[in-house]
């Protein structure tokens, strides 16, 4: 069996051991950012290594992404989400109002700034009060930008897991970056090591089965040319104890 193969059956003995022992919970909104580097022949992706310790996919390589806070809508943008972005958001049902859309955007450039030290923003000609995980942003004078964000797929955790997540996966160009904070990867944080690493490579084998399924969807994406927001948007669910794939609409 291949080290890819080896990675695969893992993951879907863990998802199983995982399942059908819990109460049924209502599944969360929550964003991931999805950083890609498009400056060679071969696309390069930001991953981070989560901490050992951690409860949720210790030691795994993952994409930075959490939960939407409740203040992540009233956050001040340097710019609004596209007006294409924030109609593939409100597709599916039920619909999502525009000030979630928002919220979910928001919510993946504050994770990444948050995991990674990575801030996707722009100067800001008027002063905004930002503080807690926004501080970064406020200290180099920056508001966030979530006008260079795609949405590439949404995912929700099937029934039985401990937790649940209703998931979009956004990505942006690393060009986007513009802002870097020192010292939020170390051996005692979340993540412990920040790494950019061609599609197809050996640390994306180990990746959550559903974030492969993201980020086989990217790669499609990108062999056809620039991203564009009239692609087809997947919607990976479960029903019946299968997962299934339906394209948003």
């Amino acid at each position: 069996m291949t080290d890819t193969a080896q990675a695969v059956e893992k993951a879907r003995v863990h998802e199983e051991k995982e399942a059908d022992h819990h109460p049924y919970f209502r599944p969360k909104d929550a964003a991931t950012l999805i950083l890609v580097d498009r400056s060679s022949a071969v696309p390069k992706v930001l991953v981070g290594k989560r901490h050992d310790k951690v409860v949720f996919m210790p030691g795994k390589f993952v994409f930075p992404g959490g939960r939407v806070d409740k203040a992540d809508h009233r956050v001040p943008c340097a710019a609004p989400i596209t007006a294409e972005l924030e109609a593939n958001l409100a597709k599916g049902s039920p619909k999502t109002p525009a000030s979630r859309a928002k919220s979910l955007a928001i919510a993946a450039i504050r994770e990444a700034c948050e995991e990674t030290g990575l801030c996707l923003g722009r100067k800001a000609e008027i002063k905004a009060k930002l503080e807690g995980p926004w501080q970064p942003f406020a200290d180099a004078g920056l508001l966030p930008d979530p006008s260079s964000l795609f949405l590439i797929a949404r995912a929700i955790t099937p029934p039985g897991r401990v937790k649940r997540f209703d998931t979009r996966f956004f990505t942006a160009d690393a060009s986007a970056i513009t802002h870097r904070v020192d010292g939020v990867i170390h051996a005692d944080a979340e993540l412990v090591e920040l790494v950019w690493v061609e599609l197809g490579s050996k640390p994306l084998a180990d990746l959550h089965p559903m974030t492969r399924n993201v980020l086989n969807e990217l790669d499609t994406r990108l062999a056809t040319g620039p991203l564009r927001h009239d692609a087809p948007v997947p919607f990976f669910h479960f029903y019946g104890g299968r997962m299934q794939k339906d394209i948003l609409g």
